[in-house]
């Protein structure tokens, strides 16, 4: 099992699929990858030889902002959103949909399960 920016990847998947596992790495960058360290797309990652995975290390660490280090940035930009007591940190801190989503309904995702309000009667 190969280990990338301290992600276990899945052996028996190809390599652009695999790469993806790692927080930060979608299709786009993992072809990008692929294309920098000359491999071939449909290379599977138990057919890797230990100079092509130290490769992939290495284009990863020089060139992609991954995993824990951009899970800090995302949240310090959050953070710093709600310490500004701008409206997108108001609606982070309230819990609430960000992008001008409707809340009237849907809106489940951000603001939980719904609660039921004591002494409404249903309309009929």
């Amino acid at each position: 099992m190969a280990r990338i920016a301290g992600v276990n990847i899945p052996t028996q998947k190809r390599v652009i699929i695999a790469l993806q596992y790692i927080h930060g790495i979608g299709p786009k960058f993992a072809a990008e990858i692929m294309q920098k360290v000359n491999l071939p797309l449909e290379r599977r990652v138990n057919q890797l030889t230990d100079q092509e995975v130290l490769q992939i290390r290495e284009v990863i660490d020089r060139d992609y902002q991954v995993e824990g280090d951009l899970r800090r940035e995302v949240s310090q930009n959050v953070k710093r959103l709600m310490d500004l007591g701008c409206y997108r940190g108001l609606r982070h801190r309230k819990g609430l949909p960000v992008r001008g989503q409707r809340t009237h309904t849907n809106a489940r995702t951000r603001k939980g399960k719904a609660v039921a309000i004591a002494g409404k009667k249903k309309a009929t």
